[in-house]
């Protein structure tokens, strides 16, 4: 069985993917099965929250890259940054974790919290799509830069 152990921090060519989901990509402890079908250890510091896009160098010398899975989420769009960021704002107060983008907002999906933002005026569209939220101010600085 593979072991991934290092998480690297430059550019390299990728060998194949590993797909998890939010909630997975923040153990650094987990058995799982690369993209081709190989079965690896994933053991990582404690604290690290992988990211859609980051680099795991396995022990035989194989990069493997990290993509984020589908999951269940709610999706906000708007042309209004105020609605936005008071949506931001009552979601942080929950200490929800938040995709943040140009427009939109997403977190994992929630009825309760979805009634909560149409009542302020949004638009809110549950959806199946890849979910990879901000880091937290105490996060590491080594987020991506996303269009």
């Amino acid at each position: 069985m593979l072991q991934l152990e290092e998480r690297l921090n430059r550019p390299a060519r990728a060998a194949t993917t590993l797909t998890l989901s939010f909630e997975q990509r923040q153990r650094c402890r987990l058995r799982v099965r690369l993209d081709d079908g190989r079965e690896a250890a994933l053991r990582l510091e404690r604290g690290v929250t992988l990211r859609h896009g980051d680099l795991l160098r396995a022990d035989d010398g194989c990069v493997i890259e990290v993509c984020a899975a589908d999951e269940a989420v709610s999706t906000v769009r708007s042309r209004d940054s105020l609605a936005l960021a008071r949506a931001c704002y009552h979601l942080g107060n929950r200490h929800t974790p938040l995709e943040i983008r140009d427009g939109r907002i997403r977190y994992a999906h929630d009825h309760v919290l979805d009634e909560m933002l149409r009542g302020l005026g949004l638009e809110v569209r549950a959806e199946q799509v890849p979910f990879d939220p901000e880091p937290g101010a105490y996060g590491r600085g080594e987020g991506h830069a996303h269009a």
